[in-house]
């Protein structure tokens, strides 16, 4: 028999009940945001904070704002996020993002995939993209509930929870830590007043969502007052049944944020909560669906997989009121459970679970000298500590048979500073490093000799430049060092499946894996209204590390990874933008493949992204068009038993329409995705017996109202 729960046929959650009551709630609030004014851009977006952001002009100066940085950058605006088509999966917000790949794998809720810089998602689910939010990494180290070692889980935040996001390409700064080989991440929660509203959307095959957000600023009688506290409650609750017949997704998210000035800094508290049940159908094959042998709407073995997650957080932060320069902190406590249960034959799972508890925090000060010289010096610390394991199940039944099982006491910490100087009013120099130790006490209930306490530490320097060789065009270089920490699998051997407590067991000695990357590039206005840039990279990683034939694990060497990027953005009008990126990798391979498998990285050749936005006044309201293409091609795999078949997946394309309409205090949205060609996908992997597809309906539309107060 299968697990015995089932999602998307439950009774409504408190959580869905406490929406309806807390809009009621807040529509008769004296302290409620007032609704925008008819026509302006702050009605077009669930929030109304940031606006486009050009990088022209700003890489030159010098500020602790990754627009700063000698790399490529891209910055998310609130706004920009409110002209997606987000849908179920939070990896939407990145799609507009020259070279980076992300999408949740569309089995569940099961960590959000990075394809950046030539590093692959399969079997990292973006382990070598640092992620934070408000300060707080997002990685998980040595999962089992998710993908492998350092898979990211922003599956707890909805639209209404994002006020900016900050996509770092390469290693380059030191405020980055673990995971930071092929880039970071940086997501910041609203921080000003943004409109409460309330809205709720429909999609076809089942996909249902309401969401409140609520936005308030208490104890301030007039302008001239002290400042109050500021309120941000946002509550989310989606359910949907998918295209595919066994794959349906429960998920509730509420989040909480306070915030208020104290004297020269901004205090905030927030707390947030996420909860989901889903059930997965898991992949097919590319051959099978084409021959007709398979139905594209099946489920793997005809056995769902399935998956549950709750995770709560409290985290703290304190930045300067006014400028940069400083005290930044944050503190942070998680509880985080996670089980996924993966069909392996049509009467068996492999079932992964975390049960783990993260605590740490963060102190770094920002000393400003003018406008020519700037200092951040800080230091950060994680523990994470919980149990670890695989199981396998058998009709629906766990067994006494386990692939791993470990008690976890993960403490991580690190210094580092990061120093800018402008010799000249037209050149800004840039260098940083950071020193990372591990402290590790792994307990392994399988191989109990294998138990062990690891202690290693890495360092990884940055340097940087910035020259305005006009003031229409910036050039940068960097070359910096980036690290990943080992995983607890990587130290403590598992062996074979079995019971817990057999005889045996191996420590590996293994050091954390670094690169060194190299870009170059430049961001250009060369007319009003058009920004142009472009960057050249190289990424060698220096140890790599690779499970032998015997189990073990070890460096093994290099793997090389080059390629370049261009983004152009024209603001034609008031009215009209268009955007248009291309990213060609032209290198990603092991340089030293083990035995009978291939030295090709499973990553896009080719990525192209076009999109055009278009806006005008419509009869008593205004009308936002907006229009994304997105395509990636080239992309390799191996098949076959050693898997040495070089094989290139489909060629993926997508469409993106969305159509909104403000009408006093009312948006109402409709749109569609259009995918054309059959059973292609941009989640595949590449298995013994060919491309392994979880094939995606061709159109999917939907529509959306929101109510402003």
């Amino acid at each position: 028999m299968t697990p015995s729960f089932r999602v998307g046929r439950c009774a409504p959650t408190p959580l869905v009940l406490a929406i309806a009551s807390l809009a009621h709630l807040a529509a008769t609030s004296s302290h409620a945001q007032p609704a925008p004014a008819a026509g302006t851009l702050a009605e077009v977006h669930v929030t109304a904070e940031g606006g486009p952001v050009d990088l022209q002009g700003k890489r030159s100066a010098v500020t602790a704002d990754s627009t700063g940085l000698p790399s490529g950058v891209t910055v998310i605006t609130a706004e920009e996020i409110g002209t997606l088509n987000i849908g179920r999966d939070i990896s939407n917000v990145f799609r507009r993002v020259p070279g980076l790949v992300a999408n949740n794998i569309d089995q569940g809720d099961t960590a959000n995939g990075f394809r950046m810089r030539g590093f692959a998602t399969q079997g990292t689910h973006g382990a070598d993209t640092a992620v934070y939010v408000d300060g707080v990494p997002q990685n998980m180290p040595s999962s089992q509930g998710g993908a492998g070692h350092g898979p990211a889980f922003l599956e707890w935040l909805t639209p209404g929870m994002i006020g900016r996001i900050d996509v770092i390409k390469g290693p380059v700064s030191a405020l980055y830590g673990d995971q930071n080989r092929a880039g970071a991440v940086s997501i910041e929660t609203p921080s000003g007043p943004v409109p409460s509203s309330v809205g709720i959307s429909l999609e076809r095959y089942g996909g249902r969502q309401a969401s409140l957000v609520l936005s308030n600023e208490f104890g301030r009688a007039d302008a001239d007052a002290a400042p109050g506290v500021r309120s941000l409650l946002v509550a989310d609750s989606y359910r949907t049944d998918s295209y595919r017949r066994d794959g349906r997704i429960a998920r509730d998210n509420l989040f909480w944020k306070l915030s208020t000035r104290l004297g020269d800094g901004i205090y905030s508290l927030r707390v947030n909560h996420y909860r989901s049940e889903s059930v997965a159908p898991g992949y097919l094959l590319l051959s099978d669906l084409r021959a007709g042998r398979a139905d594209p709407r099946a489920t793997q073995f005809d056995l769902p997989g399935f998956g549950s997650g709750e995770r709560t957080g409290l985290v703290f932060n304190r930045a300067p009121a006014q400028g940069e320069a400083g005290w930044h902190a944050t503190a942070y406590a998680e509880r985080f459970e996670r089980v996924r249960g993966i069909a392996t034959s049509a009467v068996q799972h492999t079932v992964g679970s975390d049960d783990r508890n993260f605590y740490g925090g963060r102190l770094a000060q920002n000393f400003v000298f003018g406008d020519r010289a700037s200092l951040i010096v800080g230091g950060e610390l994680r523990r994470d500590e919980g149990d670890a394991q695989r199981r396998i199940w058998r009709d629906g039944v766990s067994t006494a048979n386990y692939i791993n099982s470990q008690r976890l006491d993960l403490l991580t910490y690190g210094l580092f500073a990061q120093a800018q100087y402008k010799p000249l009013s037209n050149l800004k120099l840039m260098g940083g490093i950071r020193r990372d130790w591990f402290d590790y006490d792994i307990g392994n209930r399988k191989l109990p000799a294998a138990s062990t306490n690891y202690k290693d530490a890495v360092t990884t320097p940055k340097l940087g430049v910035v020259w305005s060789a006009l003031p229409t065009l910036d050039l940068f270089a960097n070359a910096a060092e980036g690290f990943r920490s080992p995983a607890a699998e990587q130290i403590s051997s598992s062996g074979g499946t079995g019971p817990l407590g057999a005889r045996g067991g191996t420590v590996y000695e293994v050091a954390p894996t670094k690169v060194r990357s190299y870009d170059i590039g430049y961001t250009a206005t060369p007319m009003p209204g058009l920004t142009t840039s472009g960057v050249l990279y190289r990424t060698l990683n220096q140890d790599e590390i690779v499970a032998q034939a015997d189990g073990s694990f070890r460096s093994v060497g290099n793997t090389t990874r080059r390629g370049y990027e261009l983004e152009a953005r024209w603001q034609g009008s008031a009215a009209w933008s268009l955007y248009a990126s291309y990213g060609r990798i032209l290198e990603a391979r092991a340089n030293n493949p083990l035995p009978n498998t291939g030295a090709h990285l499973s990553v896009p050749r080719d990525q192209v992204k076009l999109g055009a936005e278009y806006r005008r006044n419509l009869g008593p309201g205004r009308l936002t068009l907006n229009a994304d293409a997105y395509l990636t091609a080239g992309n390799p795999y191996y098949m076959g038993s050693p898997q040495v078949q070089l094989r290139t997946m489909p060629t993926y394309t997508r469409y993106d329409l969305k159509a909104s309409y403000d009408w006093r205090s009312y948006q109402f949205s409709v749109f569609a995705v259009f995918q054309p060609h059959a059973f292609a996908a941009d989640i595949a992997y590449g298995s013994p017996a060919g491309l392994l597809v979880s094939p995606q309906p061709r159109t999917q539309v939907g529509a959306s109202m929101r109510y402003f107060f």
